[in-house]
């Protein structure tokens, strides 16, 4: 075996290069998936025991090295426990989806240092089809990716594969059509499917938001995608990226935030956790309470 260097009593070689790399990027994708989520901190949590446990392993601290073992060993039956959700949803992505076929998922995996290619297309279509139906209390829920077509959930609607355009959204949400009742995929500046199921997230949520918002956050928080939902009942204009929310935007704040997405910026900060939402609106409450 051939070492490149060494460093105090460890001796490096190509192939610990490799692994390291390796390892490297299985917990960049691992962080992908669990990020945003309440799981990361547990994650962190393991993960940095695990970095202790081979530390003192290494300096051969063997009453140390023996407790962390020990811990060790029942830590990955909880761990799957604990993580029995986030396990199931990348069982399932690997299981029913093009994941492993798609090209962005190896470039991601292989070379996650580098930057995507834009997807930019015109979203103009989205904009004045969101005016139009925001404009008549029309419920709508929009999935935009820039990365996979989300081949799994537009399976479960119909598939279209039809150019985006404002007419044809407009047709979708109308409460005639048969294809309202669900969601639609956007993809590449094509509507890819219409009418599609979307996971519904598990968490509470504030009272004032329905089915279809809590379709879009559960959606953001499976898919690294971001949600356009129209509300039915005020026609207020609300996004879902990572488990959060951002509400009663105006259309300018919603374009720039789709341009923004597609362009690779970091939009995560713009959002709100939910319970942070929540707090807010009750502390606005009782301030308003307060001046009356």
């Amino acid at each position: 075996m051939t070492f490149l260097f060494k460093i105090g009593f460890l001796d490096i070689s190509i192939v610990n290069m490799i692994d390291i790399a390796l390892v490297a990027a299985l917990l960049y994708q691992v962080y992908k998936l669990l990020k945003g989520s309440v799981a990361i901190k547990i994650f962190l949590g393991f993960l940095s025991i695990y970095l202790i446990y081979l530390l003192v392993r290494a300096l051969r601290m063997e009453l140390l090295s023996a407790i962390l073992g020990q811990f060790m060993g029942v830590g990955v039956i909880a761990a799957i426990i604990i993580f029995a959700p986030e396990i199931r949803k990348f069982l399932l992505i690997i299981g029913r989806s093009s994941f492993l076929s798609d090209d962005n998922m190896w470039k991601d995996l292989l070379f996650f240092w580098r930057k995507r290619e834009n997807s930019v297309f015109n979203i103009s279509p989205i904009i004045d089809a969101s005016k139009t139906l925001a404009g008549s209390n029309t419920g709508a829920l929009m999935v935009i990716s820039k990365s996979t077509e989300l081949k799994f959930y537009a399976e479960s609607g119909d598939i279209l594969d039809a150019d985006l355009s404002k007419r044809l959204l407009i047709s979708i949400f109308n409460k005639y059509s048969p294809l309202h009742d669900g969601a639609v995929i956007i993809y590449n500046g094509k509507i890819k499917a219409a009418r599609c199921i979307l996971p519904v997230t598990e968490r509470e949520v504030p009272a004032q938001f329905g089915l279809r918002h809590r379709a879009g956050i559960g959606m953001s928080e499976a898919t690294d995608t971001l949600i356009l939902i129209v509300s039915e009942e005020t026609g207020q204009l609300s996004m879902a990226k990572n488990g959060k929310i951002l509400h009663n935007m105006s259309f300018q704040e919603v374009r720039e935030t789709i341009n923004d997405y597609l362009n690779n910026e970091d939009v995560d900060s713009r959002f709100e956790d939910i319970e942070e939402y929540e707090l807010k609106k009750r502390r606005k409450m009782a301030m308003t309470s307060k001046s009356t």
